[in-house]
């Protein structure tokens, strides 16, 4: 019977091996990853978990007796360190050879590091990307402690919002003119600046990092205008790249990630590829989605089409953060747009709607599930209701789904 390998273990990696024995696959199946634990949930590493809200066996995706139980094999700790495309087979860096029939590629990505030559591999330079990486901050998060975040995407904003609500003195640098510069609004990136300042996150925008300080530790950094910032410990937010590493060396297709088709197959057509590691063409370009969704979504899909199902992945993209007492969904890509409406929901609650036009692309709802709700099935269905409605707050969303 085919043997199926797969490289990473994450959500893509967890989901895709699960969809390959309820679909009835009867073949062996190989899940490898490097860290030391099984699959588990990273949304909640730099929110319940750090905060101590949510404990180490409730991050696990499924009890690891799930994967004996379904006759998969699961090899933690374990690093692939190359793919033999002619002979099919994979070598560990223990120097063990597996031999595989189909190979998912399902390595997700690597938190961008700052560079050695200012300081970045300091210790107390932290990512937020691991279960260790949330292990090593949590000794720091207690009031009196001061964090610096690098970098205003949602990764640091998040990291600083359950730094704050901890108690610890919060100072976040962006080095562009904004934060949330390449994946917001100027709208919705000045909610959420304005939500930072309100609990006491200094916010320091248009101003570079020079280089961090310390010797044995970090201390503090330098900052492009001559400022000094003093810090007990830096996360570095500066961002995610795909986990190519593997797919290239072995002489895969790369284009902004490892390369598929609609059905997830790469250049070689006994090797597969899912999440945030896997790029796909999508209404007229290739794209990533980096999302958990997206992750348990297309890995299944590809796991369908390993079974013969021979069906296009058709990405429904949708995005979430939690700061403070704020969810913010997403629906849709912005990419492309020119304008923005506004439309205010009731109390606090706000959604930010990006046309192209007169068509609608995305929506970012700050506590409204509703206008989140709409603009999705909206997007959806290639819908697109008239900018002064969405607008007008006296215009009932029902109405938008029925105009």
């Amino acid at each position: 019977m085919a043997h199926t390998i797969v490289i990473g273990a994450g959500q893509a990696g967890a989901a895709l091996v699960a969809r390959l024995r309820t679909r009835g696959e009867e073949g062996p199946i190989t899940l490898i990853g490097e860290e030391l634990v099984p699959p588990y949930q990273r949304p909640p590493l730099s929110k319940a978990y750090l905060l101590g809200e949510m404990e180490q066996p409730r991050l696990f995706l499924r009890p690891e007796s799930f994967y004996a139980d379904h006759d998969i094999t699961l090899r933690t700790g374990a690093r692939v360190t190359g793919i033999d495309r002619a002979a099919r087979t994979v070598t560990l860096s223990d120097g063990e050879t597996l031999a595989y029939d189909r190979l998912a590629l399902t390595t997700g990505s690597h938190p961008r590091r700052l560079p050695e030559a200012i300081g970045g591999d300091l210790p107390g330079v932290l990512a937020m990307r691991t279960l260790a990486d949330a292990d090593e901050m949590r000794p720091y998060l207690r009031p009196g402690n001061s964090l610096l975040v690098v970098g205003g995407g949602y990764i640091g904003l998040e990291a600083a919002a359950v730094a704050a609500k901890s108690g610890m003195k919060v100072t976040l640098i962006e080095a562009a003119a904004r934060i949330l510069g390449r994946v917001a609004a100027p709208e919705t990136a000045a909610w959420f600046r304005d939500l930072h300042r309100a609990h006491g996150v200094g916010i320091i925008e248009n101003t570079g990092l020079t280089r961090l300080l310390g010797e044995e530790h970090v201390t503090g950094a330098l900052l492009a205008d001559g400022r000094e910032v003093a810090c007990d410990v830096a996360i570095a937010g500066i961002g995610i790249a795909p986990a190519t590493e593997l797919a290239e060396a072995a002489g895969l297709t790369l284009d902004n990630g490892i390369a598929t088709d609609l059905r997830g197959q790469t250049s070689d057509p006994a090797i597969w590829a899912a999440g945030d590691c896997a790029s796909l063409p999508y209404r007229g370009q290739r794209i990533r989605l980096e999302s958990v969704q997206n992750a348990i979504d297309q890995a299944e899909a590809v796991a369908d089409n390993m079974m013969g199902a021979e069906a296009d992945y058709v990405p429904k993209p949708w995005f979430w953060s939690d700061q403070y007492d704020v969810k913010l969904q997403i629906a849709g890509l912005n990419t492309g747009y020119d304008r923005v409406v506004t439309r205010p929901g009731e109390g606090a609650a706000v959604s930010f709607w990006y046309y192209c036009g007169d068509t609608l692309l995305a929506v970012d709802a700050m506590n409204d599930p509703r206008a989140y709700m709409t603009g999705k099935r909206l997007i959806e269905a290639g819908r697109s209701p008239a900018a002064d409605q969405v607008a007008d707050p006296a215009t009932a969303l029902k109405a938008l789904l029925t105009a």
